[in-house]
């Protein structure tokens, strides 16, 4: 009989069966008629074999097992009839035995009858404590076959989805976490793996609208299609991508030994289109679109969990970037975004442990160069990013609230410091300081308050402050933020609007805001043509700029260009009647001790 070895365990119980033969395997000489009987008529296939491995003597049952005439059996070697020769480990545990250094061998084989059906077998080795001193082991077969097929059917029930048939979550991520070990890899093949992770777009509408059973339909059907393409992206069954659901509208397509980023490509592009054609369930024709996550690698120093992070943010990109599209794994994009969540989390403690600090940069009549004012400009020195400008944390903290307390300690070191700078310099006109507020700083907290509060602690008269709010949060505002910003007005702060013209620039609106300064975006000043590159000015430029100042100053308000780098710049903005100028022109932001040095000088 021809066997195949399912693998032995490395002690000498190798399979850890509970199916033993110790009633039958009691000492016993075959000349004792109550022995002899008892071993012919037991059920169990069982022969007694020498200690150079030859089968001596054989019961009925044995030679039925195998399609043989018990008889026919003596003088055969055991391990060829039952397979035990097939790998070195089980080899030697049966030499052993044989020996008398081991008490036990136990293992499975698969064998083939000579009627040509396979079986599992359960095999094991016993010695035979004889007290006539008769040497050998008893070997004992019994067929399991039964119960190695209802173990893989309930294995297969518990590894695959009922809805879909595919393989479930459980049995992809134990064919993940064996394609990622060194030795799946390392024989030959690539040494890569990719993984389409797909989502299925508003499928839970198909599920609210339509009900469960045709939603479940649904997913079956885009199993099939599924299956079908990755049958296709394989040359064979065997290397086609293993396709499973991982929980509600969630598939992955595992591709070991991919080629490279261009084959998971192909993939995903295949996947969708498949998608992409309406499906008919139930009467109901509909048309669904997916999000596909690609992450192709190598697959050396790849873990399981890293693998799916990755899939599963690129999944995300896919989503946020417009579904119905696949999307492929960034490294650059990834390390920002953890970055972005390192940020995040440490937000608030940054806040309470004293890392921000505010930068000012100078505001200069464009009239006679002087120091009009300051805008505060807060920047993070982060213990393990470094000095962080306000593009890199103040959108994460209008996001998760901690801009309000953030905001409040602007405020309050920009107006302590406005008032210190008072102080210093008595002989001098007070400077004003500009501070920008969010307008989630107007919803969630009591501005007003918290502006009368600074102002009284910290001694700055109003006329001193002024609030920067961006066009798109000012315009169109009512209720509680035109009210702030109405009472604010009243209090005697100055309202400005910053990166004016690039937002609704509603005009008519403007006139019944309390607005007195309009911050023009950087990008008209950098419309202007430099001098000396011999090419003229666009006339149109010139004309809009001037076109908004004009109005400015006929609603009573105050212009301040902003982004003036150069003297060409300075002077048309002059020319059209510009009132302030901020820009590297004049000064970079820096440190408050720098500030005093402007102060009465020219800048």
């Amino acid at each position: 009989m021809n066997g195949t070895s399912e693998g032995p365990a490395p002690a000498a119980d190798l399979d850890g069966s509970a199916v033993t033969e110790s009633d039958i395997a009691t000492p016993f000489r075959t000349e004792y008629p109550s022995h002899r009987a008892a071993f012919a008529a037991a059920p169990l296939a069982m022969a007694v074999v020498d200690r150079e491995g030859t089968v001596v003597d054989a019961n009925p049952a044995f030679g039925e097992l195998l399609g043989a005439v018990p008889e026919e059996l003596t003088g055969t070697p055991a391990a060829d009839l039952v397979d035990l020769a097939s790998d070195a480990r089980t080899w030697h545990a049966y030499r052993e035995v044989l020996r008398g250094r081991q008490a036990k061998l136990r293992c499975k084989r698969r064998l083939k009858h000579p009627d040509g059906h396979s079986m599992w077998a359960q095999i094991t080795v016993t010695p035979l404590a004889d007290p006539h001193g008769s040497p050998g082991v008893l070997l004992s077969v019994a067929d399991i076959t039964a119960r190695r097929e209802l173990q893989a059917r309930l294995r297969h029930l518990q590894m695959h989805d009922p809805v879909t048939r595919l393989p479930n979550r459980t049995l992809f991520f134990e064919r993940l976490t064996a394609a990622l070990e060194p030795e799946s890899y390392e024989q030959g093949g690539t040494g890569r793996i990719g993984l389409c992770y797909l989502d299925l777009d508003g499928f839970q509408a198909v599920n609210d609208t339509l009900g469960h059973r045709v939603g479940d339909r649904l997913l079956a059907a885009v199993a099939e299609r599924l299956t079908r393409c990755a049958d296709e992206a394989g040359h064979d069954r065997a290397t086609a991508p293993l396709v499973a659901r991982l929980g509600g509208d969630e598939f992955a397509l595992l591709v070991e030994d991919s080629t490279g980023t261009e084959q998971l490509a192909d993939l995903a592009e295949s996947l969708l289109k498949a998608i992409q054609a309406p499906f008919d369930l139930s009467g109901h024709r509909m048309s669904v679109s997916a999000s596909i996550g690609v992450v192709e690698r190598r697959a050396e120093g790849t873990s399981a969990t890293g693998l799916m992070q990755a899939a599963d943010t690129t999944l995300y990109w896919a989503k946020a970037d417009g579904r119905d599209r696949w999307t492929l794994f960034d490294p650059e994009r990834n390390a920002h975004r953890m970055t972005r969540q390192a940020l995040a989390s440490t937000l608030r403690p940054a806040i309470e442990r004293g890392e921000f600090k505010l930068d000012y940069q100078p505001l200069v009549g464009m009239e006679d160069g002087r120091l009009r004012g300051v805008e505060a400009l807060v920047r993070w020195d982060h213990p393990q990013f470094g000095l962080l400008t306000p593009n890199r944390f103040i959108a994460l903290a209008e996001e998760d609230g901690s801009i309000v307390p953030l905001g409040r300690w602007i405020l309050a070191t920009a107006c302590r410091q406005a008032r210190q700078w008072q102080l210093d310099h008595p002989d001098e006109p007070p400077i004003f300081v500009s501070v920008n507020v969010a307008v989630r700083q107007v919803w969630d907290s009591d501005l007003v308050a918290d502006v009368a509060k600074t102002l009284a602690e910290t001694g700055l008269a109003p006329h001193l402050l002024q609030l920067e709010l961006t066009e798109s949060a000012v315009m169109g505002s009512a209720g509680r933020p035109l009210q702030a910003l109405q009472a604010l007005s009243d209090m005697g702060v100055g309202i400005a609007i910053d990166d004016f013209g690039t937002g609704y620039s509603n005009l008519a609106y403007l006139s019944r805001l309390p607005v007195s300064v309009l911050k023009l975006d950087g990008s008209f000043v950098r419309g202007f043509q430099y001098e000396g590159e011999g090419v003229p000015p666009n006339p149109a430029d010139e004309v809009v700029v001037e076109a908004m100042i004009q109005l400015a100053h006929r609603l009573g308000l105050t212009v301040t260009a902003e982004c003036v780098e150069t003297s060409a710049q300075a002077t048309r903005l002059r020319r059209i009647g510009c009132d302030t100028g901020q820009g590297w022109l004049y000064s970079r932001p820096v440190s408050p001790d720098r500030i005093s040095g402007l102060m009465g000088a020219q800048v």
